[in-house]
């Protein structure tokens, strides 16, 4: 007879056996484990049976093989990021040393080409307007369309349908936040200009600045030096002297309809444009841009799309609608999209603040674009105004910091809950160990 133990094990033998399993032998004694408490906690390989014949190569305390490559590959990553920040900052930085770099002109130049993306929806809503196809909510929703066809199939194809709906379920009131707020704030800010004069409004842009700096230094733990606050406050004054020149030149949009109710809608506006940016650039600097701007477009239409169905309704049916009309749609869609599209870049290179102030210059270029389209004339003042808002993000810069606003103080040391993608830090302080060969393996992992 066997006893108790004896029995089960025979099963196990046999099952496993019937199946084409094969077990080790086991001393006599039947019952003793394959590793010992000493065994665990020295962690000795163990060999079965004695023999020698056969080994785990593992113990009761390694993970699996994946878990450890991939617990490998995490800390080859962050030692060639440790070494590649080290190195980056090691250099004998100057107050100048930042222009010096090619970040600093990327920065500046898609910053431009975001104002002009900016002046190009002005422009074609203008033309809308002036057939009378009043519909900020619906010319929006296409934008949002597009984005999702352009950027939901690349999510997709990186990530899975399994781990894309694992994003939703965890992320997704995230995400569907950041396209509230983006949603509202374009939303509130075309309503403002239809109640208030535009001189006005666009002295309410300003205060998404102060929201972005105010947000940015409460929630994100950025910390400002004084250049880079006088850098803002010069930027501001170019914005100044630009409105200063519309008001001389009459071109202020005259009495409004309601002011006060224009003035409430575009700080409404201003203040969701500031909190989504600097959301925005948490978001892009933790995750692909790619998914961010999926998921931007995707909640983007639901939140639009229904907008559009309660307050445009009525406008849509009044609108005038001919092959111009939608040219002038098309126009708006790709400039907007473009926007959306290039937004994310200057957020990891620069920052939230770095952002809003770039589109100072969009007034601008507004003129420059209608001297030749509505009949503008230039005013000696938008000149100046534009050197000094170009100015203020040159001294904005002057911190000496090689990396500029693209080490981002809530990814923690090493930007190590930062995601290494397309103008982050812990992608060029990858690239750097990689070049140097700062770290073994680093180039491998880079």
């Amino acid at each position: 007879m066997y006893s108790s133990k004896g029995l089960l094990q025979t099963i196990h033998d046999g099952l496993l056996n019937r199946f084409g399993h094969t077990t080790p032998s086991v001393p006599a004694q039947g019952c003793r484990p394959l590793i010992s408490h000493d065994d665990m906690t020295t962690g000795t390989p163990v060999t079965p049976g004695g023999d020698g014949a056969a080994t785990y190569g593992t113990t009761a305390t390694d993970p699996p093989k994946d878990i450890r490559e991939s617990t490998s590959s995490s800390e080859a990553e962050a030692a060639a990021v440790a070494a590649g920040l080290s190195h980056l900052e090691a250099h004998d930085t100057r107050w100048y040393s930042y222009l010096l770099t090619a970040d600093f002109w990327v920065v500046i130049a898609i910053g431009q080409l975001l104002s002009l993306c900016i002046t190009g929806t002005n422009t074609f809503t203008s033309f809308l307007a002036g057939v009378g196809t009043i519909i900020p909510a619906f010319q929006t929703l296409f934008n949002y369309a597009l984005l999702t066809l352009i950027y939901l199939p690349i999510t997709l194809h990186k990530h899975g349908l399994r781990k894309w709906a694992n994003i939703v379920l965890r992320d997704g009131w995230k995400y569907f936040i950041l396209s509230f707020l983006d949603v509202e704030g374009n939303y509130f800010t075309v309503l403002a200009y239809n109640y208030t004069n535009i001189l006005s409004a666009q002295l309410l842009n300003f205060w998404s600045i102060v929201c972005v700096v105010l947000l940015s230094f409460f929630l994100l733990r950025v910390r400002y030096r004084l250049v880079q606050v006088a850098g803002i406050l010069i930027c501001c004054g170019g914005m100044g002297v630009l409105l200063a020149s519309d008001h001389i030149k009459g071109t202020n949009g005259g009495q409004a309809r309601d002011m006060v109710k224009g003035d409430l809608f575009g700080l409404l506006g201003a203040t969701l444009y500031g909190i989504s940016n600097v959301f925005e650039e948490w978001f892009v600097s933790k995750r692909p841009m790619y998914e961010v701007l999926s998921f931007v477009g995707v909640f983007g239409v639901l939140i639009n799309g229904v907008q559009a169905g309660i307050f445009d309704r009525a406008a849509f049916e009044g609108a005038t609608w001919n092959g111009q009309v939608a040219g002038w749609l098309v126009g708006y869609t790709l400039c907007l999209s473009i926007f959306y599209s290039l937004a994310p870049l200057i957020l990891r290179m620069g920052s939230a603040a770095v952002f809003d102030v770039n589109l100072l210059t969009a007034n601008f270029w507004g003129v420059i674009i209608g001297t030749r389209v509505f009949g503008y004339v230039v005013h000696w003042m938008y000149p100046i105004a534009f050197v000094l808002i170009i100015c203020g993000l040159v001294v904005y810069f002057l911190a000496g910091s090689i990396l500029g606003d693209s080490k981002k103080p809530w990814l923690g040391d090493n930007q190590k809950d930062g995601v290494a993608g397309i103008g982050t830090a812990k992608l060029k302080a990858l690239n750097a160990a990689r070049k140097k060969g700062l770290v073994g393996g680093a180039e491998g992992q880079a």
